[in-house]
């Protein structure tokens, strides 16, 4: 420990366990300690408003990462994000998100690496590990159990320990070991203690057992108890000025109750951190273009082809025909999902119809939309929006309580708003006296006449007029609970308006507030569909050499605090897809959404390729895969069940009294498949590129546990350049009590030229053949007899082997 540290002042020590404001640290001179600066991620680096005006570039979401079982790409990624936060002086990123997806459901499927525990924490920590070759942090969450959304400040995950320790802790621990540097608690509880006072987590396994030297910090108002936490192994409360710990320490009186040395403990932990952070790069604006490149070929490595009856893909540019692109993701595609990490796009970003209508140089593109997108809340600028005196934007203005006079004034371009802590014109949001008032006004012109659906809400009261008409209000007051999680659900009311089309609409939306740590104001405007988009979309397939149809989720279909109900399209989708395969059998299905689905409207499509939210090189790298110039390198993160009911776990939905059951255990995703013998749709490790591979077995060689390492040489087998993705399986000796066990070890990917050849290592370590003892509260070896099955999927292996091991770590291959 730093000497300094322990001759700082009390005050002055306690004041750096908490923020100093809603993304920074606290600085001291006297310990050459500078302010941290946090942002979040992972898909970019946000500025912290969470509106239009944060525009950064926006990387492939963590399951197209997981996607592509690339861990070199995905570190490429993670440096893109370092880049990224050196030109907006960011230190450290809330990212990545290394969590397991236990449900199709879980509202963040989409930032999560899958379903594997080895899966996400090799790709979970390259990703990690890219950033912080850039010298700037990044912040691993959510420790631990944070899987699901549903009333996550409440729901606590009842959990076995050593399904606790073996699964979900597992990728915390892998990078932990591997060398991050700070990591974020989650909001709930775990076997009935909160994440942020976990001392069994935090304090016993994290920083005792692993003897991890980084800084432990809360995620955002996710401290309840200062003592509680910090004795527990929390160094950090977020955001500030802290509310439990710092200052308020002090303040409350309760000093005397934080043990022993815990103090300099946590600011010694800061203070390495920001030591770390002085090796910071500079951001070298020349690189751009290879930023770019890196996005659109990670896009495009994600991208996981289920289907390719005929060949039909790639297709060939050059020949001449039609080539109908149809759905709404083709010129309104789901880049991103919602969370506080949103970012927005710069200008000039591709849709996937200008893309493909640009490479096939050849052909006749055209377009139909067929059904419109399905948003929660169909954003208002959609419209061509604009200002009384004519031009483009949103007039906001800001009022304190009973005054008449403008206290501030915006032009914006966004009709989702939040504000964090603070509000021009208001100010401090926490020392709000009295009311504080919005007012947004805006104008646009009908664009067809009919019946619109408008949406309002927001954390307070709500007043909609509609050319000078109030026709709706809703009261969303904010108590105290989970407000970061209300900012991100939305809750609103609909109301519908008959309208002509060509006439000058005028909106006017007041919201009222009072004092919150944070406040949103959401407007939204369905605008009546343009007739028979259906038909004219199947007479255009009918038409057709070739149909492109994209489909999927819009931006606001994941959400961070809210759980998915379904994993089934829209059913005006699902009907569309049926309707064009049934008029044209050479159909492609481009899917753009970022969990599991019900495939089973698929059936009829010559082609299926899963795009998951690829980011804003979407559109460049569709276009590639689609052409041949870019593999679809995915394998799927994630298994695709048959029926909703296969899935070993479903609702996500705690009891009454808080309470998740993991009743699954170690049985998670494919495991749990493989144990009940039960053939999904598509399982994991699934997918079938342009080439094909061929494996054969050169080597086994180690003599212990401790490393043991198999070569096997892939060859191209096929006319075209392409990836394979080796996996590796390990089948556990069987127990009387309990279903098998069988789960990835190891991977290895390989870039292979038709004819070329080439050996690939996989590597197995004492913790693949061990589990952890709850009893003895550490890893024990188990021995016997174990089966590893090696290839291009975990339901299509085609190399298997025996291995015999012995009570002292011994191995013997048969």
């Amino acid at each position: 420990m730093h000497s300094e540290v322990r001759e700082l002042p009390l005050e002055q020590k306690v004041a750096l366990t908490a923020g100093n404001d809603m993304w920074s640290t606290c600085a001291s001179a006297q310990v050459g300690l500078d302010a941290v600066r946090m942002a979040d991620g992972p898909m970019g680096v946000t500025g912290g408003r969470v509106d239009e005006r944060d525009v950064a570039l926006l990387t492939p979401c963590g399951l197209s990462l997981a996607a592509s079982w690339d861990a070199e790409l995905v570190g490429r990624v993670g440096e893109v994000i370092g880049d990224e936060a050196l030109r907006m002086n960011v230190q450290a990123m809330l990212a990545p998100n290394l969590n397991l997806m236990r449900s199709p459901l879980a509202g963040r499927a989409f930032e999560l690496f899958g379903e594997d525990p080895h899966l996400i924490a090799a790709l979970g920590w390259a990703w990690a590990e890219g950033v912080q070759r850039k010298g700037v942090a990044s912040v691993i969450k959510h420790v631990v159990c944070n899987d699901s959304e549903t009333d996550r400040r409440n729901m606590n995950a009842v959990v076995a320990d050593d399904v606790l320790r073996d699964v979900y802790f597992w990728p915390f621990e892998y990078a932990a070991k591997s060398g991050a540097w700070a990591m974020l608690t989650g909001y709930n509880k775990v076997n009935g203690v909160l994440c942020a006072e976990h001392g069994q987590v935090l304090q016993q396994w994290l920083k005792g057992d692993l003897g991890w030297d980084g800084l432990v910090m809360s995620d955002w108002f996710g401290t309840h108890d200062g003592v509680s936490s910090l004795n527990n192994g929390l160094d950090l409360e977020m955001p500030g000025p802290g509310r439990h710990m710092g200052s308020a320490l002090l303040a409350n009186g309760r000093m005397a109750e934080v043990e022993s040395g815990r103090i300099d403990d946590a600011a010694q932990r800061l203070l390495t951190l920001s030591d770390r952070l002085k090796n910071r790069h500079r951001y070298q604006p020349a690189h751009q273009a290879q930023r770019l490149e890196v996005l659109e070929e990670a896009a495009a490595a994600g991208m996981v082809l289920l289907r390719n009856e005929g060949q039909i893909l790639p297709f060939d540019a050059g020949t001449p025909g039609l080539l109908a692109v149809i759905g709404p993701n083709a010129t309104a595609p789901c880049y991103q999902g919602g969370t506080f990490a949103k970012v927005a796009l710069s200008d000039g970003i591709r849709t996937p119809l200008e893309a493909v209508s640009a490479r096939m140089t050849g052909r006749t593109v055209r377009h139909a939309e067929g059904v419109p997108a399905e948003h929660r809340i169909p954003p208002l600028t959609q419209l061509p929006l604009f200002r009384s005196e004519g031009q483009p934007g949103i007039d906001v203005t800001y009022r304190r309580d009973g005054e008449e006079a403008v206290a501030a004034h915006e032009i914006r371009h966004a009709s989702s708003l939040i504000w964090f802590k603070q509000m021009p014109g208001v100010g401090n949001l926490l020392a709000l006296e009295g009311e504080g008032v919005v007012e947004v006004r805006t104008c646009f012109v009908a664009p067809r006449s009919g019946e619109y659906v408008f949406h309002l809400g927001g954390t307070g009261v709500v007043d909609l007029h509609v050319n000078g008409q109030r026709v709706g209000s809703f009261d969303g007051s904010v108590a105290e609970g989970d407000i970061m999680g209300k900012l991100m659900q939305a809750p609103h009311q609909v109301v519908t308006c008959q309208l002509e089309e060509g006439r000058t609409v005028e909106l006017l939306a007041t919201l009222r507030i009072t004092r919150s740590l944070a406040h949103g104001l959401w407007l939204g405007c369905g605008v009546p569909a343009k007739e028979d988009l259906l038909e004219q979309a199947v007479a255009l397939a009918a038409e057709a050499d070739e149909v492109l149809l994209i489909v999927g989720e819009t931006a606001d279909a994941g959400l961070e605090s809210v759980d998915r109900t379904t994993t089934q399209l829209p059913a005006a989708q699902a009907e569309l897809i049926r309707r064009v395969c049934a008029v044209n059998s050479r159909t492609v299905v481009v899917l753009n959404v970022a969990h599991p689905i019900d495939t089973s409207c698929l059936q009829d499509a010559a082609a299926v390729l899963v795009a998951w939210y690829p980011g804003q090189e979407f559109g460049p790298a569709l276009a590639g895969v689609l052409a041949g110039d870019r593999e679809p390198g995915g394998r799927l993160p994630v298994t695709f069940a048959r029926a909703e009911s296969d899935y070993p776990v479903w609702s996500l939905t705690p009891t009454s009294d808080g309470d998740l059951d993991y009743h699954e255990g170690w049985w998670v995703g494919y495991r749990s498949f493989a144990a009940r013998d039960l053939h999904p749709a598509f399982s994991f490790g699934y997918g079938l590129g342009y080439a094909r591979f061929s494996q054969a077995l050169v080597a086994v060689e180690g003599a212990s546990v401790d490393r043991i390492e198999v070569r096997i040489n892939v060859t191209n087998v096929s006319g075209r350049k392409g990836k394979e993705v080796v996996q590796l399986y390990l089948l556990e000796p069987s127990r009387r009590e309990e279903p098998s066990r069988l789960s990835l070890k190891s991977f290895a990917v390989t870039h292979l030229e038709p004819g070329e050849q080439q050996d690939v290592q996989l590597f197995l370590g004492a913790d693949a053949f061990s589990r952890w003892c709850s009893r003895q509260q550490a890893r024990v070896l188990v021995s016997g007899g174990y089966e590893l099955l090696i290839g291009h999927a975990v339901d299509d292996t085609v190399l298997r082997l025996s291995l015999q091991v012995s009570d002292q770590g011994g191995v013997s291959i048969r």
